[in-house]
């Protein structure tokens, strides 16, 4: 009988995979709005009526700025079409709030009615139809606190430091520091992350709970879980048998954000992450885990979600052994074992504990409503990381959705030309193996390359000026290429070229969206290298060598970029170090060092700001 419940288990996530598949198909199509041939009236009345309440113009490019904040989650390009009609700083913060709330409904709306059906269809079991009804009713939540989140911690305290210190982020790290304006992790050391906030004294600042800087919203939030822990605390998981772990988590859960002495803060929270890990059934809930948003303390974000593996998911990827032999082979040539024995047991530790989960985010709210990830290793807690290992979670079949509605913008045609896109799109619509092969390398590859080089101190003392996540992104992405070109496929060679290339350029988009400064700059450091390789070349247009020969040297540089990012980590330096390498800030922007490279990405930000928004 256990056998047979599992079966039709899994069959019932077949059908809501189903049910997603199509639920994206059908978001995707907003962007047919730019099609006039193509065009849905009620979607397209729908886009125009929020650029009315935004007193926008209505034309093709603020179109297709709302479609993006709509179906892509990300605002860059509505603030730069704000910007081109001179919208104030404050106005702009004002219509990025009335985005969130819009944006916020729509999705709230759309998961509402996914529920409704589950529960019409009487899909999984009672225990799991009660966990999508939990999450979502905290998710509602989470996401009526994210605004004053938001306002408070971002465009409030963040906004009066930089100010304050008339943008010099390196003396607003060090007062951070000197103050100890930090939470402390269990060993009373200075933590990563945060889950306080600060607020002000006659004296300066100091650190307080979120339970008491958002108590009306943390009452709500705390709410809906007690009344999801009591909804599932009279069922049975017959399947996974895992509902004493998941009544345990969302305890631990309520405990966290009911704690209001900021020191036991980071304790409660590695408290969830342990029971989390424990967590192994194909429906995962996403808690507080990143920390993106806030530059200066790393406030934990409001994220809140539940993901669902692909039941279908059975492709054979080599990706981890390929990471772990690339690592212990440098470790070996590049160190002493002895010396940074710590880190290269809790590297390995990590590496063998990963849980990988193939699938697509069910539900999401909070934070999430200001972006979705490609992929995720958490928990970011080394310390809990080092007993119970990581999650990886990866949603290539949201991304390649995604890649195949979207539209073709002027902007790839002048930069990539013509041929470079058609062999894209052939790649996105005709070679799916392949692309998912290129997925599984450098976004699964990604999120594994994040794992290697640390241990619970790494994070700490390489942040002591802020840049460690600025460094970070690199590392993930040129780890899983570093594997790769250890078990090189050969036919894989172009597409991974071409790949980097892509998002090494695209990445300069988000020059002024802070909460991505991470990947602008591990874009930076990645067209470095790309020009210094020969594979890029300007002079007023781009120039793309793909050639073997360009490949080759590309490889070399990156083999000996990544040595040197290694030793950075080994030796537990401040990352301001290794970056500056590449890029340096220039008022409130980082810019490439290299001349060459400097003026390419000001051509391409210039451009970008002229027509990013215009379809080709």
């Amino acid at each position: 009988m256990y056998d047979r419940n599992k079966k039709l288990f899994y069959e019932d996530l077949k059908k809501i995979y189903l049910i997603l598949e199509q639920r994206q198909k059908d978001i995707n199509s907003y962007f047919d709005i730019l099609n006039d041939k193509k065009c849905n009236e009620q979607k397209r009345d729908f886009i125009d009526n929020f650029l009315n309440d935004i007193k926008l113009t209505i034309n093709k490019e603020n179109r297709l700025s709302v479609i993006n904040r709509l179906v892509n989650l990300r605002d860059d390009s509505l603030i730069q079409a704000l910007k081109k009609e001179d919208f104030s700083e404050d106005k702009i913060l004002e219509i990025k709030e009335n985005a969130y709330l819009w944006v916020s409904k729509f999705y709230i709306d759309s998961h509402s009615k996914i529920i409704h059906k589950i529960n019409s269809l009487k899909l999984l079991t009672p225990f799991y139809r009660a966990i999508l009804e939990g999450v979502h009713e905290v998710g509602k939540s989470l996401s009526s606190w994210q605004s004053s989140w938001t306002a408070y911690i971002i465009n409030g305290v963040n906004r009066e430091l930089y100010k304050l210190f008339e943008g010099d982020e390196e003396k607003i790290f060090k007062m951070l520091n000197e103050k100890e304006l930090f939470d402390k992790n269990e060993e009373g050391k200075q933590a990563q992350r945060s889950y306080s906030v600060l607020v002000k004294t006659k004296d300066g600042y100091k650190n307080t709970a979120y339970s008491e800087a958002f108590s009306k919203e943390v009452k709500n939030v705390l709410k809906s879980l007690e009344k999801f822990k009591l909804k599932i605390s009279v069922l049975k998981d017959d399947i996974f048998h895992q509902e004493h772990f998941y009544q345990d988590y969302l305890q631990a859960i309520i405990a966290a954000f009911s704690e209001t002495n900021t020191d036991k803060l980071i304790a409660k929270w590695a408290a969830v992450d342990r029971i989390w890990m424990r967590i192994t059934s194909p429906l995962q809930i996403g808690h507080p885990l990143e920390y993106y948003e806030d530059h200066y303390r790393k406030a934990v974000a409001l994220e809140w979600d539940i993901r669902i593996s692909n039941p279908d998911y059975n492709q054979a990827s080599n990706t981890k052994k390929n990471i772990q032999d690339m690592f212990d082979s440098l470790f070996t040539k590049i160190s002493d074992k002895n010396k940074y024995n710590n880190i290269y047991k809790s590297t390995l530790s990590n590496l063998n504990k990963v849980q990988l989960y193939i699938g697509r985010p069910l539900f999401f709210y909070g934070a999430e409503f200001c972006g979705l990830f490609s992929a995720q290793v958490v928990p970011n807690d080394e310390n809990v990381s080092s007993k119970y290992g990581k999650k990886i979670f990866a949603f290539a079949d949201n991304i390649l959705d995604s890649l195949k509605a979207k539209p073709t913008l002027k902007i790839n045609e002048i930069i990539f030309g013509k041929k470079f896109l058609e062999f894209e799109k052939d790649l996105i619509f005709n070679k799916k193996e392949i692309w998912h092969k290129v997925y599984d390398t450098t976004t699964i590859g990604h999120e594994f390359g994040h794992i290697l080089w640390m241990d619970e101190t790494s994070e700490t003392l390489m942040n002591k000026t802020g840049n460690f996540k600025n460094i970070e992104e690199f590392k993930a992405t040129t780890g899983g290429l570093m594997a790769f070109f250890l078990y090189e496929q050969k036919e894989l060679s172009p597409y991974i070229l071409r790949d980097l290339t892509k998002r090494a350029v695209g990445l300069i988009a988000w020059k002024e969206t802070a909460e991505v400064e991470p990947y602008y700059c591990e874009g930076l450091i990645h067209l470095d290298i790309l020009f210094q390789s020969g594979v890029l070349c300007f002079d007023g247009t781009l120039s793309i060598d793909l050639t073997d020969k360009k490949y080759i040297n590309t490889k070399r540089i990156y083999q000996k970029m990544y040595e040197e990012l290694a030793r950075t980590y080994l030796q537990k330096q401040d990352a301001t170090k290794y970056l500056n390498k590449f890029v340096k800030k220039e008022g409130k922007y980082f810019m490439p060092v290299k001349q060459e490279v400097k003026s390419f990405v000001e051509y391409y930000w210039d451009l970008y700001k002229e027509i990013g928004r215009v379809v080709a």
